[in-house]
């Protein structure tokens, strides 16, 4: 299992030299630091633990600065386990442990809705709006029975307004488009969880799908060389 993390810069799309849009998404990955190695002996399991992007040292209490200072590190944001991953204690891990066509799964915190009712956070069907719908028998946007007649209880796992997002989510099977190890930027194909400069973890596809052939992609510093030339 490999793995990276990274920041969210948002999305864009991307043309293929048929003409064919792409949407994807940028994501800032820079390198990442192996601040702890994990064993079977001493923790039960084995992994790492990589960090990235920095953080003030204000921020941290002396033992965490004493973590980072062990790998010959500065503080960093954002940390994670990866399990089954070799590493040694201060290597960098950059993008180069992926390939052009190659799919991730990506893990994010979903964008938070606030409270919201059983339509929008379960998709429940409306109710009618015309004869006699809108009272209390017949309501439009309210939740309608939640318990049987029988059993006097409510059960576990109930559809019920309340809080919506903000939550762990994966999204498995993402194809990546682009690497650009000059300036750390993974652009993936499609849609990832989390509003702009949320931090991911992007790791190897869990199912395996087979890799594809790299997108040839429109050139566009080219395009632009040769109208200068032209010109």
């Amino acid at each position: 299992m490999k793995g990276i993390l990274g920041k969210k810069v948002g999305m864009t799309q991307l043309f293929t030299e048929e003409g064919i849009s792409i949407p994807v998404t940028v994501v800032e990955v820079q390198p990442n630091v192996v601040t702890n190695v994990l064993t079977k002996d001493k923790n039960g399991y084995e992994a790492i633990q990589l960090a990235a992007f920095d953080k003030k040292k204000s921020r941290f209490t002396k033992p965490e600065l004493g973590h980072f200072k062990k790998a010959d590190t500065e503080p960093k944001r954002f940390v994670k386990e990866f399990r089954n991953m070799q590493a040694e204690l201060g290597q960098k891990v950059d993008l180069s442990i992926f390939e052009e066509g190659e799919f991730v799964d990506v893990v994010g915190t979903s964008k938070g809705k606030g409270f919201a009712g059983t339509i929008k956070r379960y998709n429940q069907h409306i109710g009618p709006k015309s004869h006699g719908g809108g009272g209390g028998s017949k309501p439009i946007r309210q939740t309608g029975s939640i318990g049987d007649i029988s059993g006097n209880k409510v059960v576990k796992g109930m559809t019920m307004p309340g809080h919506l997002g903000h939550e762990r989510t994966t999204v498995q099977n993402l194809e990546i488009i682009k690497i650009d190890l000059t300036n750390n930027i993974l652009v993936i194909k499609g849609s990832v969880p989390g509003p702009k400069k949320s931090f991911l973890v992007i790791k190897e596809s869990v199912k395996q799908a087979p890799k594809k052939a790299a997108e040839v992609l429109v050139d566009y510093s080219q395009t632009q060389s040769e109208e200068a030339t032209n010109e």
